[in-house]
C-alpha cells in the first residue's frame, strides 16, 4: 500500500494540467440470479468449490460493480486505477488495482516501460477485460481464480519488446513486496472456481474447519497484501505473439518469503508462505474459433515449527474455446487441478484432485449490455470434508444468469 500512495504522490507532483478531455472512467454494475451448489461455499466457510453454496433453491445476487479511471497526462505516461465494490458480508469500496506507467514513444523496432504501483502478475490468458474479468466466462479457470484471489504485484516492472515481421517479443521483470502470505489459502482450502477478486484492503476467510487447527474458532482470517518478512519477491516472463500462430507465454514466480516468519492477525500467527511456480500458456485463432490454453506448477510451503516443513505440491491447467463473431459467443472449458502436501506421514494431508467443465454463452446486442448464462461443474476429492462430517468426494453443480451494463 506504501507503494501505491507513492505512485499517488508522483502523479500529483508531475508537470501540466489536468483536463476531463485526458480521464476516462468505464465500468460495470453486475446483477445474477443463480442456483447455487448444496456444498456450503469457501466464501462462507465451507470447502465447496464454487461462488455460490449451500442449495436454497434459485437467488437473485449483486454480481459485484467496478469502476475504472485511466488518466493520460502525456502521450507517454498513463495513471490507472480501478475501484470495486464487492459482494459478501463486508461490502465496501476497495482497490483492485492502481499504478502508472512510463511508455516512451519509439520509433525502432525496440520499445520499452517501466510500470510503478499495484497490478497483477501478467499470468492470465483469460482476464483482460475491466475489472479483471473475462470476455468468455462469468467463472475463470482454477489458475486464474487463485491468481485474482492471492495474488496482486506491489512494485515495479520493467517491460521490453521488439516488433518484428513475424511477430512481437516482449518480456518482463518485476519486484515486489506485500504478498507473503500468498499460498495460504490455496494450501488451507484446495483450488476453487469462483471470481471473487480481492482488493488490496481484503480479508480473506478460510474454512471453518481450520480453526482447531490455529487454536482459534471460526471464522478464520487473513490479509493476502501484507508485508511480513521484509524480503522482495520477483517474477520475470517471456512472451512470442504472431499474427500466424497466435501468443506463447512462460512466466516464473517467487515471491522469497521466508515461511519460519509470521504477523499476528486477530487470535492467532498468520505465516509468509514461501510461493513459486512455473506458467505456461498458448492463445491461437482459427478463423473465429478461439483457443488458450494454460498450464501451472508449483509449491506453497510455512514452516511453522524448527523442521517441520510443510511444502504444498500444486498443479492445474485448462484448455478454452469460445467462438469469437457476432452477438452470441459461446464458450467451453475443462479445468485440472491437484494438490499434494508433504509431508506424506501427516495425519490428514490437505491433497486433492479434481476436474471442471464450464460452458457459458454470452449475448452482447449492444456494446453496453452483456448477458451470460453459465453452467459450472466441479468433481473433487478431497479428504478434508471428513472433518466436516461429508464424503471427500463431492460434486459442485452451479447455474448463473448473469445480466451486466458496462459504461
Amino acid at each position: 500500500m506504501r507503494v501505491c500512495a507513492t505512485a499517488c504522490v508522483v502523479m500529483a507532483l508531475l508537470p501540466g494540467n489536468l483536463h476531463a478531455q485526458d480521464i476516462e472512467l468505464h465500468g460495470y454494475v453486475d446483477m445474477r440470479v443463480a442456483l447455487p451448489s448444496d456444498e456450503t461455499s469457501w466464501i462462507d466457510g465451507g470447502l465447496g468449490k464454487s461462488r455460490y453454496g449451500g442449495g436454497n433453491g434459485i437467488a437473485v445476487k449483486f454480481g459485484g460493480a467496478v469502476l475504472a479511471a485511466t488518466w493520460h497526462p502525456t502521450p507517454s505516461l498513463i495513471a490507472v486505477a480501478e475501484l470495486q465494490y464487492p459482494t459478501g458480508e463486508h461490502r465496501r469500496l476497495d482497490v483492485l488495482d492502481a499504478y502508472i506507467r512510463y511508455r516512451p514513444v519509439s520509433l525502432t523496432p525496440w520499445r520499452w516501460s517501466a510500470k510503478l504501483g499495484a497490478f497483477f502478475p501478467p499470468v492470465s490468458l483469460e482476464n483482460d477485460g475491466i475489472g479483471w474479468t473475462s470476455p468468455w466466462t462469468l467463472t475463470p479457470s482454477a489458475i486464474n481464480s487463485w491468481v485474482g484471489e492471492e495474488l496482486r504485484t506491489i512494485g515495479a516492472e520493467f517491460h521490453f519488446e521488439h516488433r518484428g515481421r513475424t511477430g512481437t517479443l516482449e518480456g518482463a521483470a518485476a519486484a515486489f513486496v506485500n504478498n507473503d502470505a500468498a499460498g495460504e489459502l490455496i494450501a488451507a482450502r484446495g483450488w476453487s472456481l469462483g471470481d471473487m477478486t480481492s482488493g488490496l484492503n481484503s480479508s480473506l476467510r478460510e474454512p471453518d474447519v481450520f480453526a482447531p487447527l490455529t487454536d482459534t474458532t471460526a471464522p478464520v482470517g487473513y490479509r493476502p497484501f501484507d508485508e511480513i518478512d521484509h524480503r522482495i519477491g520477483w517474477y520475470a516472463n517471456l512472451s512470442w505473439q504472431s499474427p500466424a500462430y497466435g501468443k506463447f507465454t512462460l512466466l516464473r514466480y517467487d515471491n522469497r518469503a521466508d515461511p519460519t516468519r509470521y504477523e499476528h492477525f486477530g487470535a492467532r500467527d498468520v505465516f509468509a508462505w514461501h510461493t513459486r511456480f512455473w506458467s505456461v500458456g498458448a492463445q491461437t485463432r482459427i478463423n473465429d474459433l478461439v483457443l488458450i490454453a494454460q498450464a501451472m506448477d508449483g509449491s506453497t510451503a510455512f514452516e511453522p515449527a524448527p523442521d517441520l516443513y510443510l511444502d504444498t505440491k500444486l498443479h492445474a491447467g485448462y484448455l478454452l474455446a469460445g467462438w469469437d463473431h457476432g452477438a452470441w459467443r459461446p464458450a467451453l472449458r475443462f479445468d485440472l487441478f491437484s494438490l499434494h502436501q508433504l509431508p506424506d506421514f501427516l495425519p490428514d494431508p490437505l491433497s486433492e484432485h479434481g476436474h471442471a467443465f464450464t460452458a457459458a454463452l454470452n449475448w452482447r446486442p449492444k456494446d453496453r449490455l452483456r448477458v451470460t448464462g453459465e453452467w459450472l461443474r466441479i468433481d473433487s476429492k478431497r479428504n478434508q470434508r471428513a472433518l466436516e462430517g461429508l464424503s471427500p468426494h463431492q460434486i459442485d453443480e452451479q447455474l448463473q444468469l448473469s445480466v451486466r451494463v458496462l459504461f
